[in-house]
């Protein structure tokens, strides 16, 4: 093959190792540049033989986000570092209809699941479940055996599946998440407490860090200290899910939620508090409020 030729199979695999890369990665910016790293490594094997093109690279993709993944965790990064660009905001006002529009992207409440994931697992999990790619294929990609990486793709599905999972149709979870904006308006603590599954959990990312609130005592107690009296706040839908944006006394966004709901009760709520990363996002206006 020469250059052009592989220039011209490359494009035609591009697609699929882009959705590859941000599944796994969680943020198009960073899949695109594992895509093109791939291709300049591509290039330097130019005119030698390579049977599989599309093993070739997902294999090559899936080291370079393996990679990544690690650099992640070396630094300590919060798990919505990397996923601004992955957040899809929307109005959420006419009905579940909206919510076809993010079915292909990934919950909050999830992000958190898959980066508490190894790389290796994490990579396993994403190729086998979501791409169909046999253990075969992905032991060599993760340094492992075909039955080892059916392992780790084990391991990592558990951890997934114990994780937040919404239930119950999209228009009752909205109900919910209305009721309990509406109480915590009301400083109606009894229905807050009723509507907060026992085990529920709050995460807060702001730029001072991140913090986990777990159990309805702990989160009804920091929302004890909050002024809801003093926002303004509309419905939105969050990659997929029921969310609240929320602007502070000058018109500035303040805060955006992510509320997972399951049997009638919030079961995890993800709020972002960053400024700075409200800033980056395409968010809906404030139209209507409670």
């Amino acid at each position: 093959m020469n250059e052009e030729t592989y220039s011209a199979a490359f494009e035609t695999h591009r697609p699929r190792l882009v959705n590859v890369a941000t599944r796994v990665l969680g943020s198009r910016a960073d899949a695109e540049d594992a895509v093109q790293e791939a291709w300049l490594r591509l290039d330097r094997h130019a005119g030698e033989r390579i049977d599989n093109l599309g093993g070739w690279l997902t294999r090559v993709v899936g080291r370079i986000c393996i990679d990544v993944l690690r650099s992640r965790s070396a630094r300590a990064a919060s798990p919505l570092d990397d996923w601004d660009d992955g957040l899809i905001v929307t109005a959420d006002e006419d009905g579940p209809e909206d919510a076809a529009l993010t079915a292909d992207s990934v919950a909050l409440a999830m992000v958190v699941v898959l980066d508490a994931l190894e790389p290796q697992e994490r990579l396993a999990f994403v190729l086998h479940d979501v791409f169909a790619v046999p253990f075969a294929q992905i032991g060599p990609i993760v340094g492992r055996s075909a039955d080892a990486a059916k392992m780790l793709a084990s391991r990592a599905r558990r951890k997934v599946r114990e994780g937040p999972r919404p239930s119950g149709e999209y228009r009752r979870r909205r109900e919910v998440v209305d009721a309990f904006l509406a109480a915590a308006r009301e400083g109606d603590f009894e229905t807050l407490l009723h509507l907060l599954d026992p085990d529920v959990t709050l995460r807060h990312h702001s730029p001072h860090g991140d913090t986990v609130k777990l159990g309805a005592e702990e989160v009804l107690a920091t929302l004890r200290q909050g002024r809801v009296d003093r926002v303004d706040a509309r419905r939105v839908n969050v990659n997929g899910e029921t969310g609240v944006l929320v602007w502070g006394p000058k018109g500035r966004p303040l805060a955006l939620m992510s509320c997972t709901v399951a049997n009638g009760r919030l079961v995890d709520i993800v709020v972002i508090l960053d400024p700075a990363r409200l800033a980056r996002l395409d968010l809906p206006g404030r139209g209507p409020s409670w």
